[in-house]
């Protein structure tokens, strides 16, 4: 998780700047499954890209691990239900 807490401080720090606001659009997009358009991504500088790839990959990871999670919370549930 340390690309998303990266993007985290980037923009806290200033959401003023160009890399702070694209930063704070595609985790929003992300997080509310909204279409976020990848061109502007042609703008980046090669670290900046790098950063984004890596947000990416986390939040790929994360997303499996909460399905997974609640995958078993539903289990958890419906087996408690039969005792």
């Amino acid at each position: 998780m340390q690309a998303i807490k990266k993007a985290r401080k980037i923009i806290e720090k200033d959401i003023s700047k160009p890399f702070a606001q694209l930063l704070s659009k595609l985790v929003v997009a992300l997080e509310s499954e909204k279409n976020f358009q990848l061109r502007q991504l042609y703008e980046l500088n090669p670290s900046e890209f790098d950063l984004v790839i890596e947000i990416l990959k986390e939040w790929r990871i994360d997303r499996h691990y909460m399905s997974k999670s609640k995958t078993f919370a539903a289990a958890f549930y419906g087996a408690d239900l039969q005792e």
